[in-house]
């Protein structure tokens, strides 16, 4: 009873230290990234693409200047199978995207989606209070193979260590083989 009373205060308090992440490599599970359009765009359609998807904040500036790092690497790094995606999950994400992909330049899908899809897509507690932008990468077999965990990782945002991970995936394959 102690135990449960002691979670209970963590929990409201916002203490998100007793989650775990997910084993890496794992399958990416099903995602359906809505577009303002009102067009629904399945992440499986991607599947044979190195593919990073990031999960941001239209308002968010470590968002913003995320996006122009993918722009930038999406340019060159396209036409040999690398695909960048972006997600938007704040308030209002709906009407604020085509806004956001305007003023960016974003060559590249970005949608928007509730936060619950995303925690789960992510296999993180609902007692995490994730950092925005949170950063997944898929290789062409669908299998997550680097993420960001809910308290943020600026590795993941790091333009020459993000290049490094894509590159190696590109001249990989689909070797990796998901845990489930």
């Amino acid at each position: 009873m102690r135990a449960i009373a002691i979670f209970g205060m963590l929990c409201a308090l916002g203490v998100s230290s007793l989650a775990v992440m997910p084993a890496l490599p794992r399958k990416s599970p099903p995602f359906t990234i809505m577009q303002p359009s009102g067009k629904q765009t399945p992440l499986a359609s991607y599947r044979g693409k190195v593919v990073v998807l990031a999960w941001v904040h239209t308002n968010c500036v470590y968002c913003q200047a995320l996006t122009v790092k993918l722009n930038k690497l999406e340019k060159e790094l396209g036409p040999r199978g690398f695909q960048a995606l972006e997600v938007a999950w704040n308030d209002g994400a709906q009407q604020l995207v085509p806004e956001f992909v305007q003023k960016f330049g974003v060559q590249f899908p970005v949608g928007y989606s509730e936060w619950g899809p995303i925690m789960t897509y992510m296999g993180f507690s609902v007692f995490d209070r994730p950092v925005t932008p949170l950063v997944v990468v898929i290789d062409r077999k669908g299998v997550i193979r680097a993420q960001t965990p809910s308290q943020g990782d600026s590795n993941l945002q790091n333009e020459a260590k993000l290049r490094a991970l894509i590159e190696s995936l590109l001249k990989e394959g689909s070797a990796a083989k998901p845990q489930n």
